[in-house]
């Protein structure tokens, strides 16, 4: 499971308005556990991630706790979304 992609990679800002993507539960979940906190959200995404990981779990439920946790910090990338560092729209990516 820890390389198995997922359908559609997660976007999150990081830093100052910079992207990264995560495209596997591993990533999502070193992200997670990297992240300062500890809030409800994080926690459930840590227990989803630990949970796909370990096979209990489909990747794409732990991407949809873990997207519900980076949508509260408001740090996930949706389409057309403005970075917060520059306030200028960042073009689509594929």
């Amino acid at each position: 499971m820890l390389a198995e992609p997922f359908e559609k990679p997660i976007r999150v800002w990081v830093g100052l308005g910079f992207p990264r993507q995560l495209n596997t539960v591993a990533d999502a979940y070193q992200f997670v556990v990297d992240w300062c906190g500890n809030s409800p959200e994080q926690k459930a995404a840590i227990r989803a991630c630990k949970a796909a990981l370990a096979g209990d779990i489909d990747a794409e439920t732990a991407r949809g706790v873990f997207v519900a946790f980076a949508r509260k910090k408001d740090i996930l990338i949706e389409d057309g979304a403005i970075p917060p560092a520059t306030g200028k729209a960042r073009p689509k990516h594929a």
